[in-house]
């Protein structure tokens, strides 16, 4: 999000070559505090997609248990 944007908090899940990824790390390194290499090309992506399900599965059962305890 934009807070951890601002405090050089991000997150990056990166995938690709891993001499490239080698030479990029120190420059995500100023932007985020974890930096993961994931494999080859598109399992970042991936990587980031299934954090981001996992994330809306919570929120969506947070959701309905709030929505529970307020009927009953």
């Amino acid at each position: 999000g934009v807070g951890a944007a601002r405090a050089g908090n991000l997150t990056f899940m990166v995938g690709g070559v891993e001499q490239e990824f080698d030479a990029a790390k120190e420059l995500l390194t100023c932007m985020g505090s974890n930096v993961f290499y994931c494999g080859e090309v598109g399992t970042g992506q991936a990587a980031k997609i299934c954090n981001n399900m996992l994330l809306a599965i919570s929120m969506i059962g947070t959701a309905e248990a709030m929505n529970l305890g307020i009927r009953l």
